[in-house]
């Protein structure tokens, strides 16, 4: 079989079709239920929460959406500059009562990435920013930017009078229009908006219900970006669509304390969470025995791990870490998704703890997925499962014909989930979208076709991810995946720290090391603490090369050991291996 395919919808998947996210929102405008509520640990450590229900919500949008009108015409770009408060749901949504297209950006005191935002806010041209009261002064520090286009209008959502909006009649959202433009985390090329529209939206958080079995009775808790694919499904869409609640922090307050992210799902029942990788690992790090020992996780029903390579160690850390407090193997769901499909593609079996295979690693970099035992030349790999109501297909990324089981190649997906394309590039999007297998498979379609530039495999009738097309490194003619030498760099030494670790490949003749293909350098940060502070930086370097070459058998061209937070990363915290790679040329060509 050469695709992962989907059996029947479940009850509240998409049997009787899906309404818009807008359509939700002013459904629920009569239930008092709690909607949002927002941690806030600015003032309180224990975190002061402030809620408003579905029926204050509907009353708020109203009246920003009002507001946005008298600035806006339909289908123009309003940009959401909130903090991550509750604010920012309120914005969200009023764009689209407005009528108007959402772009969920952010408050330029939130985030470090200036020259991300500088470019969203370039690219789509919006024509009215939302922002609140407390941030209005570094938003309106961006007008003076040549770069960013001069809306007509900047709102401050809080000042906002929630009466103002009273006899206001929202836009009727139709379902193929563009709802909302997610900007993309790449941090090498010029930002590019992927425009969901209505329809994709609404049937993603559908077949995310499906998949994780939710409903009204469910909590959406989390600390994700709402500015990326991920934080704004789960933590604003999810909760419209389902009439659920949502509980939600900033990324700072978990950097800053990670326990409260643990509190926060202890607190709640009926709980589905998400995060990258790194963060699972970084919450056992970061609790002690006295901290795990007081939570109750029993409530988690749902935790995906997404957005970044999943580590099959850091769930078994994890499990072993909280298992005794509560935390179910089944809880934690590996998964798969991209922000041209809106988000949800694919995630592991429900009732069943995440699946580890062992791929002979000879194999695997030509191509081919061998079960191996585990042994000194083998891949761990977790699966990312199956996908809901849409197709996933490896494909030959030259030929563009479906493969079949076993074969390493790209995944194309395709489903009413996925993005139109890129906002303003019609190139860009002729090569990602609505592209055409070269050969019909059955029960396959033939056009339509997302390429997510990802690489998998099809294993036992699951997907396996293997890697990114454009990160591969080949030297002497093999195919090595980043992500995997990476892993083996972080248990090299303990000074290395967890998942800040890049490994790339530069053109053979800057190393004078190889003849034919890449030569592969990685670089690494120290892990904070005296300890390792004390470690000779020669120490670590000598580890990493011994360990990549028993591994690997391979000899790095260099090992570059970095203090403070030095190897960079996207938006949304994946390791930036080509923006590393590039400042790593430029600084050796100086």
């Amino acid at each position: 079989m050469s695709s992962v395919l989907t059996g029947a919808p479940s009850d509240h998947a998409l049997k009787s079709g899906v309404e818009p996210l807008l359509t939700s929102v002013t459904r629920l405008a009569a239930v008092d239920h709690p909607a949002f509520t927002h941690m806030d640990y600015r003032e309180d450590r224990a975190g002061v929460p402030h809620t408003l229900t579905w029926r204050e919500v509907n009353t708020r949008v109203l009246a920003v959406a009002e507001q946005i009108r008298g600035l806006a015409q339909p289908s123009q770009r309003v940009a959401v500059l909130c903090p991550q408060d509750l604010s920012y749901p309120i914005g969200f949504y009023a764009a689209l009562a407005a009528g108007t297209i959402a772009v969920p950006l952010f408050a330029p005191e939130t985030s470090s990435h200036a020259s991300r935002l500088i470019g969203a806010l370039a690219d789509c041209r919006a024509t009215v920013w939302l922002t609140t009261e407390a941030a209005r002064g570094s938003v309106e520090e961006l007008l003076g930017d040549p770069r960013v286009p001069r809306p007509a209008g900047v709102i401050s959502v809080d000042r906002v009078d929630p009466a103002s909006g009273n006899g206001f009649v929202p836009a009727v959202a139709e379902l193929g229009a563009p709802a909302y433009l997610q900007y993309t985390s790449g941090s090498t090329r010029d930002p590019a908006g992927a425009v969901i529209s209505h329809e994709a939206v609404a049937v993603n958080t559908r077949q995310a219900a499906a998949a994780f079995d939710l409903d009204e009775r469910s909590t959406c808790v989390g600390w994700l970006p709402f500015f990326h694919d991920m934080g704004l499904i789960l933590l604003v869409c999810l909760p419209a669509s389902l009439g659920a609640r949502s509980v939600f922090s900033t990324p700072f307050d978990f950097v800053q304390r990670p326990k409260r992210w643990l509190d926060q799902l202890a607190s709640n029942r009926g709980v589905i969470t998400a995060a990258p990788n790194f963060a699972f690992d970084y919450a056992i790090d970061r609790t002690s025995a006295e901290d795990r020992a007081a939570l109750d996780l029993s409530g988690v029903k749902v935790a995906i791990n997404g957005a970044e390579p999943v580590r099959a160690r850091t769930v078994e850390r994890f499990q072993a870490a909280f298992g005794p407090s509560g935390f179910a193997p089944e809880a934690h769901r590996p998964s798969y998704g991209l922000a041209e499909a809106t988000v949800f593609v694919s995630t592991s079996p429900a009732g069943t703890a995440p699946r580890t295979t062992t791929f002979a690693r000879a194999e695997l970099m030509a191509g081919r997925a061998v079960a191996s035992v585990p042994e000194a030349d083998a891949i761990r790999l977790v699966s990312a499962g199956c996908a809901v109501d849409q197709h996933v297909c490896i494909v030959d990324s030259v030929s563009c014909s479906a493969l079949g089981d076993q074969v390493v190649g790209e995944v194309w997906v395709h489903g009413r989930n996925l993005a139109t394309g890129y906002w303003g590039q019609a190139e860009g999007s002729g090569s990602a979208f609505d592209v055409r297998l070269q050969d019909a498979v059955e029960g396959l379609p033939v056009e339509g076709w997302l390429r997510t530039g990802d690489l998998g495999v099809l294993y036992g009738g699951e997907l396996y991810i293997t890697g990114r097309l454009k990160d591969v490194i080949i030297v002497d003619g093999k195919n090595h995946y980043p992500q995997d030498i990476e892993e083996t760099v972080q248990e090299a030494h303990e000074a290395v720290r967890t998942g800040r670790v890049a490994a790339f490949g530069i053109p053979a003749e800057e190393s004078d090391r190889r003849e034919w293909g890449e030569a592969i350098v990685v670089a690494l940060e120290r892990e904070r603490g005296l300890a390792a502070a004390a470690v000779a930086p020669e120490e670590i370097v000598l580890a990493v090369r011994r360990a990549v070459s028993a591994a690997h058998d391979l000899k790095l061209a260099d090992v570059v050991v970095l203090a403070g937070r030095k190897v960079l990363r996207t938006s949304s915290g994946k390791i930036a291996r080509a923006a590393n790679r590039d400042r790593y040329l430029a600084e050796r060509a100086r």
